[in-house]
């Protein structure tokens, strides 16, 4: 009798020894993934058993059970962290594990163009899938209170690039982290600018490279853009620049500027009123900033278009209006 327990004391050994040898194999070896890459989403809260569900559903995981009992045994069955994931080649259930509860998650990201108006970033922010839409219902005016800035008009505020985030962020973090940038950036720059510039504050300065991105057609010319209005604030003329009457229009602006367009006065008229508008007309780029603050060293005061995106530069308005026939009327 006393054999026979023995006996069967080692067969149960036997089988545990088995049993947790499959086991440890089960967890440490990669498991095919059913398409490469692959993606997966885990929502807010949700728990190890519905992840390891939904995971063998989607192919993933062989065995739901055993994968439950592993984050069990190693204390993380409440550490499932939700977001977008991304394998792109196999992966054991120890290593998925591992990377469900230190949230190693894909981000997803959204790009501010520059040139782009505050309302295009915020059309683009609205479509975005990938962002909580906390700003949707928001004015402006309370999206900048939200996000601290002192400011009371949001143009120009964001500095365009490329953001990444973790999928689910609130789309006012986002708009923090742009105007934050956009801070810094001004104030490197602003700290970093020429001497004698016709400029007396950081936003007078956004607002001309706001122009300045507005205006160039390739990036060689932006500099001499910014020369150009430059010398005109110096010399307090006229700015006479198309983009910031097309800006005051809103959206009265049908694609075509006419004459009595450039006759009506408003704010943002630069044919009708000496001086910079009041706030930017679009979002510069660090490009734009520089050069409003590093203006090429010239004496022109004008400059037309070639049709091929470059600028005729003129310092005198016989010059310019030579240049206009030239490349704008074809004589």
């Amino acid at each position: 009798m006393l054999r026979l327990i023995k006996w069967l004391l080692f067969l149960v050994l036997c089988l545990a020894v088995l049993a947790a040898g499959s086991v440890y194999f089960y967890v440490t070896q990669p498991q095919p993934l059913p398409a490469q890459p692959f993606a997966f989403s885990l929502k807010q809260g949700t728990s190890l058993r519905a992840a390891a569900h939904q995971l063998q559903q989607q192919g993933l995981l062989a065995n739901e059970r055993v994968f439950v009992m592993l984050g069990r045994a190693l204390g993380k069955s409440g550490q499932i962290k939700a977001g977008n994931y991304e394998l792109q080649a196999a992966a054991s259930p120890l290593e998925l594990l591992n990377m469900l509860t230190k949230g190693k998650i894909a981000l997803s990201e959204i790009s501010i163009i520059e040139g782009w108006t505050f309302g295009q970033f915020r059309a683009a922010l609205n479509a975005s899938p990938a962002v909580r839409h906390d700003s949707v219902a928001l004015s402006d005016t309370e999206i900048l209170q939200r996000i601290g800035a002192a400011e009371q008009q949001a143009e120009g505020l964001l500095f365009p690039d490329t953001y990444y985030f973790a999928s689910g962020a609130s789309d006012l973090a986002l708009i923090r982290r742009a105007y934050q940038t956009m801070q810094q950036r001004l104030q490197e720059a602003w700290q970093a600018r020429d001497p004698g510039l016709p400029l007396e504050t950081p936003y007078q300065a956004l607002i001309l490279a706001s122009i300045v991105e507005k205006e160039t057609g390739q990036a060689r010319d932006r500099d001499m853009v910014a020369g150009v209005f430059t010398n005109r604030l110096r010399k307090g003329m006229l700015l006479q620049t198309d983009p910031t009457v097309i800006y005051g229009m809103g959206e009265k602006f049908d694609g075509n500027l006419r004459k009595r367009d450039l006759l009506e006065d408003t704010p943002y008229n630069t044919y009708t009123r000496t001086g910079l508008p009041p706030t930017p007309i679009a979002l510069p780029g660090l490009a734009s900033l520089k050069a409003a603050l590093h203006p090429a060293k010239t004496d022109a005061l004008y400059f037309v278009g070639r049709g091929d995106g470059s600028s005729e530069f003129s310092a005198t308005l016989d010059q310019h209006n030579r240049a206009v026939s030239k490349y704008q009327l074809g004589h």
